[in-house]
């Protein structure tokens, strides 16, 4: 058996990618498959199974992602202190395999406890491997942007492909199928991170102390996986009643940014600047998120019941159409987005970072205005055209491709070594209070009146989307205002 690299020989890889990449690329790829297939069944399964008022499916989606990206915090620290990526990655992944099948061996029965498991699970595996893809780089390398490029498309194949596939075997054939999908699909990612596991040498192994006593080592470790696994009656508690959910959100954010606070006092003035910069790109991430993931609440009850059941005279799966939309157009448009930005970066025209995040919200707005005018296309029972739907995906695609691709880069360049997977995780958590609103903007959208007909709640969407496509262009133009100041704040960081 051939020896492990050391940290020196993974980084002096030869080519654009090292094959390290490509093993991280897989087990996302699958990871993500289960994620967002699941993100894409919540709120139908809610709605159509488990009988909840729409109002109320959207509030519940907003709690279980707001708790999906919070405990991507929490994973980051254990990772950090304790556990070290590679073991958290494992522990995330076996949690995620008991949960799926949890949930399919009674969906409506066990829905919540297996919910749970993904929530605890989602949290260990998420932030942690994106934080590996960046530790196979030099500081410096200027191939870390392609490759998290490529991290980033094995992203989008797996949600493509979840979206896609897990919805329509719910609806079309059976939701413990879809359920299970999640186990079995965990398994081949788990399958695939640790057939290669070796070649990452020392990265995500164990932070503690090489002296630390064998005894104490397990000890951490085990207390980590119990303790995790003790927080299930709490978490049930706390995404079966949003009230608790509210709290939990109003004091996770203050305290988190109380210990980065701590963090920082050790670091330099320049170290302390960057860090103040990672701070804005994750406050605005939060205003983004909770529009854009409207995805998974809102927009998957208005593909549910508004939308025609073809596209371009091809019968599909509505539900799916709205899941797979966005990741089919950023695998057919990201090469492109990144050869524009080449293409101008050579004629010394490229944005910077703060400027890209800015026209994120602004393609953002006007995808939204396009489905308030979806408003204008629809029939006297409120059902409009799916081909206006799919359109106002492409164009928010280009904001995402502004936005996130860099997101993940720039935590990890701006970010001491020592707090990477903080910082990483604390751009989830920005997801958490992303998605917590998204639920509650989607909640404000959706018809008080049980009885109101298709085409009103129709009305009260398509108005509601308008009104994000406004915040959303104001946020756009506040954060260009602001680029001069952020970037050099930056520093050195492009």
């Amino acid at each position: 058996m051939s020896e492990p690299l050391n940290l020196q020989q993974i980084r002096d890889f030869k080519g654009t990618y090292p094959k390290q990449l490509f093993y991280l690329f897989g087990t996302e790829m699958w990871e993500r498959f289960c994620f967002y297939g699941l993100r894409g069944m919540l709120v139908v399964f809610m709605a159509t199974e488990l009988m909840m008022p729409e109002k109320q499916a959207n509030l519940q989606y907003g709690a279980i992602q707001a708790f999906v990206y919070a405990f991507t915090f929490l994973g980051g620290v254990f990772a950090d202190k304790i556990l070290g990526f590679q073991k958290s990655l494992f522990w995330g992944a076996l949690l995620m395999i008991v949960g799926g099948f949890v949930i399919a061996a009674a969906p409506k029965e066990l829905f919540y406890i297996g919910i749970c498991f993904n929530i605890i699970g989602t949290g260990f595996f998420k932030p942690n491997i994106s934080t590996m893809v960046g530790q196979l780089y030099h500081e410096g390398d200027a191939r870390r942007d392609a490759g998290f490029g490529l991290f980033y498309m094995g992203i989008n194949v797996g949600a493509f492909l979840g979206g896609l596939l897990m919805v329509w075997v719910g609806k079309s054939y059976s939701w413990r199928a879809a359920f299970a999908l999640v186990g079995v699909v965990m398994i081949i990612s788990l399958i695939n991170f640790a057939w290669r596991r070796r070649t990452f040498g020392p990265i995500g192994l164990s932070p503690l102390h090489p002296d630390l006593p064998a005894a104490k080592r397990k000890m951490y470790e085990w207390g980590t996986y119990i303790g995790s696994l003790a927080v299930v009656p709490l978490i049930l508690l706390m995404v079966t009643n949003t009230a608790y959910t509210d709290l939990f959100m109003y004091i996770v954010g203050p305290l988190t940014l109380v210990y980065l606070a701590w963090e920082m006092r050790t670091f330099s003035r320049a170290e302390n600047l960057k860090l103040g910069a990672a701070l804005i790109f994750i406050f605005f991430s939060i205003f983004f998120w909770a529009f854009f993931e409207q995805s998974g609440g809102s927009l998957s009850l208005f593909a549910l019941n508004n939308l025609h059941p073809s596209l371009f005279g091809f019968p599909v799966d509505t539900n799916s159409v709205n899941n797979a939309a966005n990741s089919l157009f950023v695998i057919a448009f990201s090469a492109v987005v990144g050869l524009v930005w080449l293409w101008l970066s050579k004629r010394g025209k490229e944005p910077n970072s703060v400027v890209k995040f800015g026209l994120g919200f602004l393609f953002l707005g006007a995808g939204f205005y396009i489905f308030k005018s979806t408003l204008g296309y629809a029939d006297e029972n409120g059902v409009t055209s799916t081909e206006v739907f799919t359109f106002a995906w492409f164009v928010i695609t280009f904001g995402e491709l502004c936005l996130s691709p860099i997101g993940l880069s720039l935590m990890t360049k701006l970010s001491p070594l020592r707090i990477q997977g903080l910082m990483m995780g604390m751009w989830f958590l920005a997801s958490a209070y992303g998605q917590y609103a998204a639920g509650l903007l989607g909640a404000g959208m959706s018809a008080e009146d049980p009885g109101a007909s298709n085409y009103e709640k129709l009305v009260l969407y398509t108005d509601g989307y308008g009104e994000l496509g406004l915040y959303a262009l104001i946020a756009g133009g506040a954060l260009i205002l602001i680029a001069p100041l952020v970037r050099r704040m930056m520093q050195e960081v492009r």
